[in-house]
């Protein structure tokens, strides 16, 4: 079943008063206790959708468009139906605003009394004993003592453990994976501390409430790995709403995969240490092997290094240097495996390095294979940052694995974002996850695009390919800026374009520039905000997910399509499976996936019913080439132009 515009109905003819679509009426309870509500009739229809899927059972897909208010409408049915209600959303941040501001509205307006409980993944609270630990360190710097100082007076204090709550330290403080633990070095029941531990608090309230908040992270780390404690959660829910959800693909085939970072094997290294020192001090050949093994590690990443920021596993394995690498790496790690089998009798601390050093080995065993079968199931790549390294094993589909996980709970599962489908098709989305049987519904946003913002599409007359075209960017951008006196995001498709444009950006605008990576992305947004006239450059996570609403963003510039790169390692796979299963790859999964990311990144312009500016797309390959009817036909019905007159006409209105 399809909902579309034609459905935009207050109420089902014999719908009852209490509906849905009702209580987000101009006169029902929601208005009465938000300030400044005004009834949107694609927020009705799409809480009355979602009533009735709950109803009916089964799944829903849903598209709402910027401005529909889709929180509310998947919120008020979920909670008017007192059912115990699992929503994931994309970030913590959006986590935050459901547990403090959404989730509460609804409550009293309805006056629910469902309990509700917030639970994050582990890292995001204080280990006690990690905490225990860190203050016997000799490795922490000075400025790393002082933060833990200050975690420690926090520890005090805190009623809860999650870091977020310490505003007297950066989400970024190095200090940070010195307290906290992870999957890994997790002693469970055998950890002293258990009984007071943060995280077996937080997984305690969660499952004695009625409505639990997750992110994607949380709730696929533990449906494909079962190592988060969340599972006893799942089974008794009655409604898993995924928010956000075209993240989901990416995040499931993170967890249905597997992966080993060069930080987990020198994390597991600096364990076995103070495991040593601790339990087993009569064993030198330990320390010997942990050291041994922080070696390979190193020489390993720093071989990676010579091959870029991100490759396939495959294309490396006649490198004689890798080979030889990493051949040292596994027999160092099994050298160290083996000495920790040795002390895993001698306490807790010992015994969980040797679990994980049998878990590590096992991942390694994969990379080492050369069999026709591994490259057909997974895609084997590496990627390197100044940080390390990482090798990854990613399944070639999810569909499979995903529809195994959810088909094992009896919830109705609703999918919801502003951006899932190709002009109503869901058909990608669905391909991806493997869904078959779904209901449907897209909503279009309620703003008047067509009053609100101006399509710019210039006409560069050079390909993206062009050495010239980053120039020709800077070209047109530089007017746009002065026009709207800074006020603007220019967003990249790559690293290597986003610099090359800000140094050429450095010498020919006075305006502030903040670029990504120069400082954590909350700060560039704050510092954009208090400036009010600043220039953004971002890309990946800036497409998406950010929220600056009013005269503060006044223009959006897009320098090219988003599609993968075509020697990503997973987009390359994904290619040759399609190419192999007789599909088209082109048009069945790279326009698609540059569609939706081109949506995200397009949506930063327009955030509310009084914003207003100009969305400038770059690509002359959307009035050149055929595809580029897909793109332009997926976004709002803006006023487009070709001439920079009109647009800096439109500008200096605002």
């Amino acid at each position: 079943m399809s909902v579309n515009e034609a459905d935009l109905v207050a109420a089902e003819p014999g719908q009852s008063r209490a509906g849905a679509s009702a209580l987000l009426s101009q006169d029902g309870p929601i208005a009465q206790f938000l300030p400044g509500f005004t009834t949107r009739p694609q927020q009705q229809a799409m809480a009355a959708h979602i009533e009735q899927v709950l109803r009916d059972g089964g799944s829903l897909l849903c598209e709402a468009g910027t401005g529909t208010g889709k929180t509310l409408a998947y919120l008020v049915p979920c909670l008017a139906g007192n059912r115990k209600t699992i929503i994931s959303t994309a970030t913590k941040t959006l986590q935050d605003q459901l547990f403090e501001r959404d989730i509460p509205l609804v409550q009293e307006a309805l006056r629910s009394r469902m309990s509700v409980a917030l639970l994050k993944g582990r890292t995001n609270y204080l280990c006690l004993h990690r905490l225990e630990q860190a203050h016997g360190s000799r490795e922490l710097a000075p400025v790393e003592q002082d933060d833990l100082a200050y975690v420690a007076e926090w520890a005090r204090h805190t009623d809860n453990g999650d870091v977020a709550t310490a505003a007297g330290l950066p989400d970024d403080s190095s200090i940070w994976p010195n307290v906290t633990s992870t999957v890994d070095n997790c002693l469970g029941q055998s950890c002293g501390y258990f009984d007071e531990c943060f995280v077996v608090k937080a997984r305690r309230d969660a499952a004695s409430a009625d409505v639990v908040v997750v992110n994607h992270h949380l709730l696929f780390a533990d449906m494909a790995l079962r190592e988060e404690g969340f599972a006893e959660l799942l089974p008794s829910a009655e409604i898993i709403v995924l928010d956000e959800a075209h993240q989901v693909p990416d995040v499931a085939s993170t967890f249905f995969g597997s992966s080993l970072s060069s930080r987990q094997l020198r994390d597991l290294c600096r364990d076995s240490l103070a495991a040593r020192e601790s339990e087993a001090a009569d064993m030198p050949t330990l320390r010997d092997a942990a050291g041994e093994l922080e070696i390979s590690t190193a020489n390993l990443v720093r071989s990676l290094n010579r091959f870029g920021p991100r490759g396939e596993w495959l294309h490396l394995s006649d490198n004689e240097q890798v080979g030889q690498d990493f051949d040292a790496l596994r027999r160092s790690l099994q050298r160290l495996r083996d000495q920790l089998e040795l002390a895993s009798e001698r306490g807790p601390n010992a015994e969980n390095c040797y679990a994980r050093a049998l878990r590590f080995c096992a991942r390694l065993e994969l990379f080492a294979s050369a069999s026709d079968d591994v490259d057909f199931q997974w895609i084997r790549w590496f990627e390197t940052s100044a940080r390390g390294a990482v090798l990854h094993a990613t399944p070639v589909s999810i569909a499979d694995p995903f529809q195994s996980m959810t088909g094992s709970y009896s919830g109705t599962w609703i999918f919801t974002s502003a951006t899932l489908s190709v002009n109503g098709d869901f058909s990608h989305f669905k391909r991806e996850l493997g869904i078959n049987e779904a209901s449907e519904g897209c909503w279009d946003s309620p703003f008047d695009y067509a009053a609100q913002a101006l399509l710019y599409l210039p006409r560069i007359g050079l390909e993206p390919r062009d050495p010239a075209y980053l120039e020709a960017v800077v070209n047109l951008s530089v007017p746009l800026i002065e026009a709207t006196r800074g006020r603007t995001f220019l967003l990249f498709t790559s690293y290597r374009a986003l610099d090359a444009c800000a140094s050429l950006l450095r010498e020919r605008t006075n305006f502030p520039l903040l670029i990504q990576g120069h400082a954590p992305r909350a700060g560039l947004l704050k510092q954009f905000e208090d400036l009010g006239n600043a220039v953004l450059l971002g890309t990946a996570t800036f497409w998406q997910g950010i929220d600056v609403r009013g005269a503060g963003l006044s223009c959006v510039i897009i320098d090219k399509l988003p599609f993968a790169p075509p020697d990503d390692p997973i987009t390359r796979s994904r290619i040759s499976a399609l190419k192999a299963d007789g599909g088209n790859p082109f048009f069945d999964y790279q326009v698609p996936e540059a569609v939706i990311t081109l949506k995200q990144g397009a949506g930063r312009l327009i955030r509310d019913d009084t914003d207003r500016g100009v969305l400038v797309l770059c690509d002359p390959r959307l009035e050149t080439k055929s595809y580029g009817k897909s793109f332009l036909d997926a976004l709002p019905a803006m006023t487009r132009t070709n001439d920079i007159a009109e647009v800096i006409k439109f500008l200096e209105t605002l």
